[in-house]
């Protein structure tokens, strides 16, 4: 992982237009997306049509095309990049029809050796919708998840990418876990959790 400094300074040249910035951007957080990527579409069946590197692609394009592409630092970025991933792997789905409400589908629980969802599409849904609305309440916890769960990146990677300690990903990660099982047990998402009361 780089620095923090090297990345806010390209991701500034990026934003002011510059391409040969653009092109070192590139280069310089391809292999974190990857990983990013190859996490979120490891629930995935076989034989998807959406590979990795298709989804590396069309996250970049997102955060980067049509003029986009004002970042302030490194965990806006890749909290930006995972969100874009997440949206990507939704939309796919509901385009191939496996996202649905409801179904009574019962929530893993979100422990420390959490895989990602990608073989439970309306748990994914479930969990996307929720995590929408504690995006809206606290951005950072949000992020955490987005790392965590739609990513299955570790703690350590998290942290390095969000370019916070490992005790804040841990604290972050705890309460999102206890706020995410809150709202899936209300029952306006058709989705029962398998540890209402942990913590």
């Amino acid at each position: 992982m780089s620095a923090n400094k090297p990345l806010t300074q390209l991701l500034d040249a990026v934003a002011h237009g510059d391409d040969n910035a653009q092109n070192r951007l590139w280069s310089l957080v391809y292999d974190e997306l990857r990983l990013m990527a190859r996490q979120q579409m490891a629930g995935e069946a076989p034989g998807h049509v959406l590979q990795p590197t298709a989804l590396v692609h069309q996250a970049y394009f997102r955060l980067f095309g049509s003029g986009n592409g004002h970042f302030e630092n490194r965990r806006h970025f890749f909290a930006a990049a995972a969100r874009a991933m997440r949206q990507i792997l939704i939309e796919d789905a509901r385009s191939r029809g496996s996202l649905k409400r409801g179904g009574g589908v019962r929530l893993r629980e979100l422990d420390d050796g959490i895989d990602v969802p990608g073989h439970d599409p309306t748990e994914l849904l479930a969990v996307h919708e929720a995590l929408e609305r504690l995006e809206k309440e606290d951005a950072r916890k949000g992020d955490v998840v987005n790392m965590r769960y739609f990513t299955g990146l570790t703690v350590k990677e998290t942290a390095e990418a969000l370019g916070v300690s490992e005790r804040t990903v841990n604290f972050e990660w705890r309460f999102a876990r206890a706020w995410l099982h809150r709202e899936l047990s209300k029952g306006d998402t058709g989705v029962t959790p398998t540890n209402p009361h942990e913590q």
